[in-house]
């Protein structure tokens, strides 16, 4: 496997490394041979990881690539986390009591380079930290209260931070970290019982009460019983063993942290903490539907070096949307020059990535719903009146939606639904609401949304109750699975 050290100091490491390539991150970012190669192993050694940073788009993209980054996007969030860092404290009491019992100070710092501290006594508690935490470079933060060490914090550490005299000691520890191949052992699970989380605050849930209450009807019918959680139960996820989340998701948000924690109890969990991370970034959508050559509105991955080509490529009126947009916030029509740079200037302030597309006009979009690899119902949104998307955020009034049509999935048209499997598909098996725009004649997918929405007398209307029961048996079969050793 290529192995890729992303750094902005490529002077520090060696060029005649054993299938190491040294390469800086807007190289990785923006040049072709790395977005067609395959089965690399990228180490991002960036100045920072910071949320649509340069930093964090390197792993992102590395992701989308199929690339194997270190740290992904997904280990980044657990740093910013209290609540998983307090649980790895704990995890870890006893190696911490017994490696830093020595310590005079009340404070002390670890630093990990690629698994190891330079003092080898540290060794088996940098290891246990850089398998949980995943990055190159670590600091690990402790303070001593009441005779006892508590993990403080965990962040990884920009090379500007290294000193001098360690860079010795990294490479060669790196050089004998590429040649290895670990793994880190699965966490069991508990017992049985499915929980869902919602949030009773949310003015637009992604499921009302009337559907909750069919979900958890056709739930006990089959033996499984529920019970509504709310972001105060996040302790408790290790009491269930399944988690059906329908609050609205986010990378950045405590839905992202309960996916990630119940993954890592053993519970089934919709939608599991990699649909969210990778659904609810348009960049890392666009470059998976790009390479794995899935139709859509012509695209270009905008960054400040090709944003003067922008009207070039895809003309007037075209559209933007932030890379973490939801519910069409955050994208944006625009149709001058003029307002181009004014909306390229704002994005510009929170991402270091925009995308862009070709505008294509159209009366609805058609939403195909998808769990466990099968459509399982479909949809036409309509256009909100007199507006060119399916939301309009300034009203507040019934006209703020388009009208929605539910047909039977065998009635919708087959090439939507066929393009719609082939996009969720290469994200996983959970639940998936895809959209899809019909312009002459052709399919296109507009994005995956790993949280779609399912309300009563809505997505509901053709099956009814049928699709609570073919939802919960999913989650049944693959709890079975689970007891049974399997998944």
């Amino acid at each position: 496997m290529a192995i890729l050290i992303v750094t902005d100091h490529t002077d520090r490491w060696p060029s005649d490394g054993p299938s190491v390539e040294v390469v800086d991150p807007k190289a990785y970012i923006t040049q072709p041979q790395y977005s067609e190669m395959r089965g690399a192993k990228v180490f991002n050694l960036c100045q920072t990881y910071r949320y649509q940073s340069v930093g964090y788009y390197v792993s992102l993209l590395a992701e989308a690539r199929g690339h194997r980054p270190v740290p992904s996007v997904a280990a980044m969030q657990d740093w910013k986390t209290r609540s998983i860092i307090r649980l790895v404290s704990e995890d870890l009491d006893e190696l911490i009591q017994k490696s830093l019992a020595p310590i005079k100070s009340n404070k002390f710092t670890l630093s990990i380079y690629f698994g190891k501290n330079m003092a080898k006594r540290y060794d088996a508690l940098a290891w246990r930290l850089f398998n949980l935490f995943q990055a190159p470079l670590l600091r690990a933060k402790f303070m001593q209260e009441k005779d006892r060490w508590q993990l403080t914090s965990v962040g990884g550490i920009s090379a500007a931070d290294v000193p001098e005299a360690h860079w010795p000691f990294i490479v060669e520890t790196a050089l004998d970290h590429f040649s290895k191949r670990r793994s880190v052992a699965k966490v069991k699970k508990t017992r049985f019982d499915m929980a869902i989380l919602r949030n009773t605050d949310d003015p637009e849930p992604p499921s009302d009460e009337v559907a909750l209450q069919r979900f958890a009807k056709a739930a006990a019918q089959q033996g499984v019983s529920t019970e509504y959680i709310s972001r105060d139960d996040y302790g408790r996820l290790a009491e269930f063993d399944a988690l059906y989340i329908r609050d609205t998701t986010a990378v950045n948000h405590y839905t992202y942290r309960f996916a990630r924690r119940a993954h890592a109890e053993g519970l089934v969990v919709i939608d599991d903490p990699t649909s969210i991370l990778l659904c609810t970034n348009k960049v890392y959508l666009a470059e998976l539907l790009s390479r794995h050559k899935i139709p859509v509105p012509k695209t270009v991955v905008v960054h400040r070096d090709n944003a003067d080509t922008l009207a070039e490529q895809l003309g007037f009126p075209c559209v933007l949307k932030r890379p973490d947009s939801a519910f069409s916030l955050g994208v944006v029509k625009v149709k001058t020059p003029d307002e181009l740079q004014q909306k390229l200037k704002e994005f510009f302030a929170d991402s270091e990535l925009i995308i862009a597309q070709e505008f294509l006009p159209t009366d609805f979009d058609w939403r195909i719903g998808i769990f466990d690899r099968q459509p399982l119902y479909a949809c036409k949104y309509y256009m909100a009146k007199g507006h060119w998307q399916i939301i309009k955020h300034e009203n507040t009034n019934r006209g703020r939606y388009g009208k929605l049509e539910t047909l039977p999935v065998e009635l919708a048209p087959r090439k939507a639904v066929q393009v719609a499997l082939k996009a969720a598909n290469l994200i996983g098996d959970g639940l998936y609401g895809v959209d899809v725009k019909e312009s002459d004649g052709k399919f296109s997918v507009i994005e995956v949304n790993d949280n779609p929405n399912i309300n009563a007398g809505c997505e509901d209307a053709v099956l009814k109750e049928e699709l609570y029961r073919r939802m919960v048996s999913i989650f049944v079969r693959r709890i079975e699975q689970h007891k049974a050793g399997g998944a």
